[in-house]
């Protein structure tokens, strides 16, 4: 017979050495990585197991973050409304009577209370409004000059009933400030009966505590603070509500160690 290449039936029908060869490579198991991960820990790996825990996990990073934001937020607030409390402009009895003459302690509280409401509903219109443009500003910061100014008017009107219920309490202006502004955050009006609850100034952990009340005060009054996407109407309507709402409860504190005019050291004015 012709000389015959015995690797040719080989290659074609795969008895050959060299077919046997890649066949043994093609079906040999390949050897572990020893520093691959499980499967279940890699970017591919199944999604009952993957997707749960990473959604999980972005809910949980995405509430802290949103937790920290509204915190941050708040703590800005509160500096402003703390600075601002010794500057607000506060009329003594003498020249309210002065503005209003002829009218009794309660004639005058209306009057007080009724401005005060307008001025706050004032400030809720504007920002209800300002949320129903087709391109809204910065809500952040008309949330912040909302609140702020908001505080101001209520810290305004406690210090005026005070005056004219006849329950001044002493010390330095910043120190009536600073019970004001603790008045504003309890809801309450002021004993005067403690002077040592009075005599504190704006450092170290009172501001701190002051804070932290402030912080308090105004995350329980957001919904009411902020009308939101309801329109002028609304957010004129939620100021003027809450305003009147807290002004009675200062005034029913007021009226129980109420101190008639004539009986207080500076005596009735004309």
């Amino acid at each position: 017979m012709p000389g015959v290449n015995p690797f040719r039936k080989g290659r074609k029908g795969g008895n050959g050495p060299a077919a046997g060869a890649r066949s043994r490579e093609e079906t040999a198991p390949v050897p572990a990585d020893p520093t691959a991960l499980p499967e279940e820990h890699t970017a591919g790996g199944p999604k009952r197991r993957g997707r749960p825990a990473s959604l999980a996990g972005a809910a949980v990073r995405g509430a802290r973050r949103g937790r920290d934001g509204v915190r941050s937020a708040l703590g800005v607030i509160a500096d402003r409304i703390i600075a601002t409390a010794p500057r607000i402009p506060v009329r003594d009895l003498a020249t309210l009577r002065a503005q209003f003459p002829g009218l009794t302690p309660e004639e005058l509280a209306d009057k007080l209370v009724a401005g005060a409401s307008a001025g706050t509903a004032t400030v809720g219109a504007g920002v209800g409004a300002a949320a129903m443009l087709p391109v809204p500003p910065a809500m952040a910061a008309e949330l912040a000059a909302e609140v702020a100014g908001v505080a101001s008017i209520e810290i305004k009107l406690i210090a005026e009933l005070h005056e004219v219920y006849g329950r001044r309490p002493t010390g330095s202006g910043t120190q009536r400030a600073t019970a004001y502004l603790t008045s504003w955050t309890q809801e309450r009006g002021i004993d005067i009966a403690k002077p040592a609850s009075l005599n504190v100034a704006l450092g170290g952990p009172t501001r701190r505590e002051l804070r932290q009340q402030v912080m308090k005060r105004t995350l329980r009054n957001l919904p009411n603070l902020t009308p939101f996407l309801v329109g002028a109407a609304v957010g004129a309507f939620l100021n003027r509500r809450d305003t009147r709402k807290l002004a009675d409860k200062i005034r029913a504190d007021l009226r129980r160690h109420q101190i008639p005019w004539d009986a207080l050291p500076d005596g009735p004015t004309a």
